[in-house]
């Protein structure tokens, strides 16, 4: 039986990964959604997670939560490389899946996770959650405005300081990297550029630098795209950087705009448009791009609004992510079987 339009969403909670209270416990507690059931591979973990989050209970594994009737959307922030084996889990069981970004560890396992979306005929959806931020859709409001001119040049960067040693982007077999990490939303932001640039951009060059220590983990890689239209995008990213940088610059025929924290625009909400005309500031609003995201995957399971993101777009993305590691002399992240 379907549930009432506003009903809020029932979640269950794969994990207890650190960016959960940010990525989902805040915007469902803004949206009056439930986060009814945690579960963690050391449940004395999940039992902390859920007394200090509000989680309704804990059950003993990822195999109890996907069985549980009363979840009805699963929340899957693991380790990259678990993201494919958990979500094709997930969708069997007839869920919905909100899934942290990437999808998969490569291409061929995205393909998996699509055909897995359309075979349950529930919600699939990645989590670029920047993309739903009125930032975001602000650059590209200039863009189809005109005031930009004709698209020419985008220039996206996306870094942040190294993490310790033992976190499991470090992990080839997690399916870790800058690349898988950082470099997803610099590619991702240059795609949702293609209605103004003929379609999508394709591979030119990659260039990347292994990390000491990580045999086969890109500490960071730099893209270099083409768009139909002859415009030309550069998507960089670093997991060794001397500072966080989230920066998407789009210059047009007839000026640019300059988006600081395109990723995390909650902490920096500027868009800096300059034109013939001169140069001004607009600021779009510090409510975090998560809670946009999560409001915009609600109305589609439970109205069945429009959503701009699904399993078909998740492996375009991991497509290309794929093509930038073999461009640069990576191989594409291996995937785990359960």
């Amino acid at each position: 039986m379907s549930e009432p339009v506003g009903a809020p969403l029932r979640i269950g909670v794969l994990g207890a990964a650190r960016i959960t209270e940010r990525a989902l416990i805040d915007p469902a507690r803004a949206g009056g959604h439930r986060v009814v059931a945690v579960a963690a591979r050391d449940r004395s973990r999940a039992e902390a997670f859920a007394a200090q989050h509000g989680v309704e209970r804990v059950v003993d594994s990822y195999a109890d939560l996907l069985a549980d009737p009363e979840v009805e959307v699963v929340y899957n922030p693991l380790a990259n490389g678990l993201h494919g084996p958990w979500n094709l889990a997930a969708l069997a069981a007839g869920k919905h899946v909100l899934s942290e970004k990437p999808s998969a560890s490569n291409a061929e396992e995205a393909a998996e996770v699509r055909e897995a979306a359309a075979k349950a005929g529930t919600a699939f959806m990645e989590g670029f959650h920047y993309l739903f931020h009125p930032l975001t859709r602000r650059l590209h409001e200039l863009l189809a405005s005109g005031e930009l001119g004709e698209l020419q040049r985008v220039e996206t960067m996306v870094a942040i300081p190294a993490p310790a040693e033992s976190d499991p982007r470090w992990s080839l077999p997690l399916a870790g990297g800058a690349v898988m990490d950082l470099g997803c939303y610099s590619l991702h932001a240059a795609r949702m550029l293609a209605p103004w640039a003929g379609g999508a951009p394709r591979l030119v060059s990659a260039r990347g630098g292994e990390r000491a220590g990580a045999p086969g983990v890109d500490e960071w890689l730099d893209a270099d795209l083409e768009f139909p239209n002859g415009a030309t995008a550069s998507a960089r990213c670093h997991m060794a950087y001397d500072e966080l940088e989230m920066s998407c610059r789009i210059v047009g025929s007839l000026g640019e705009a300059l988006a600081p924290n395109y990723v995390l625009p909650q902490l920096d909400d500027r868009i800096v448009v300059r034109t013939t005309e001169g140069e001004r500031t607009e600021h779009l609003g510090t409510t975090s791009s998560y809670t946009y995201q999560l409001e915009a995957f609600a109305a589609h399971v439970r109205q069945g609004s429009a959503l701009p993101l699904g399993a078909d777009d998740a492996l375009a993305t991991m497509t290309l992510i794929d093509a930038c590691y073999r461009s640069a002399g990576f191989e594409p992240r291996p995937r785990m079987r359960l």
